[in-house]
């Protein structure tokens, strides 16, 4: 059995449709310098190792979280197998859940955000603020909509 579960064929694809996406949406390469050459494990495992929290949620009416990064676990304090499934906007503590939405559905309708700032919530119930943080839509190989990433440089508690 696979003990590292972000580098099974699943993740390890919607990896490679996350990296692509960002790219597109932003003109440049989330992973900086690294793609040169690069495998889909290679992918996997700079994605999963870097300084930035990064996740993923599908495009589901509810969406459900199918990527996280380690840097992403520590700061929500969970588990890949807490996260991956978890209703996304479970990120986000209740009364900032509406605003987070709205932020969600302008990446659907127009553009990826850039500088986007919010509240949430970790698993002990202990509230961070994010800032600098850019949401971008996955596409799948046949550039249709499949949901949506974000990764942020910023964080702090409040």
């Amino acid at each position: 059995m696979n003990e590292f579960p972000w580098l099974k064929k699943k993740p390890l694809k919607l990896v490679r449709l996350l990296l692509s996406s960002y790219h597109y949406a932003y003109g440049e390469h989330l992973l900086g310098n690294k793609v040169i050459g690069t495998s889909n494990l290679q992918f996997g495992h700079l994605l999963f190792n870097m300084s930035n929290p990064v996740m993923a949620h599908d495009a589901k009416d509810d969406p459900c979280l199918n990527y996280v990064n380690a840097k992403a676990l520590e700061l929500w304090h969970r588990s890949w197998n807490e996260m991956i499934g978890m209703p996304s906007k479970l990120t986000a503590p209740k009364k900032e859940r509406q605003k987070r939405q709205n932020d969600l559905n302008k990446v659907n309708t127009e553009n990826p955000i850039q500088n986007y700032q919010g509240i949430r919530i970790n698993s002990k119930g202990e509230l961070f603020c994010i800032s600098n943080a850019r949401i971008w839509t996955i596409f799948n190989e046949k550039g249709h909509p499949c949901g949506q990433a974000a990764t942020f440089t910023n964080w702090w508690s409040i």
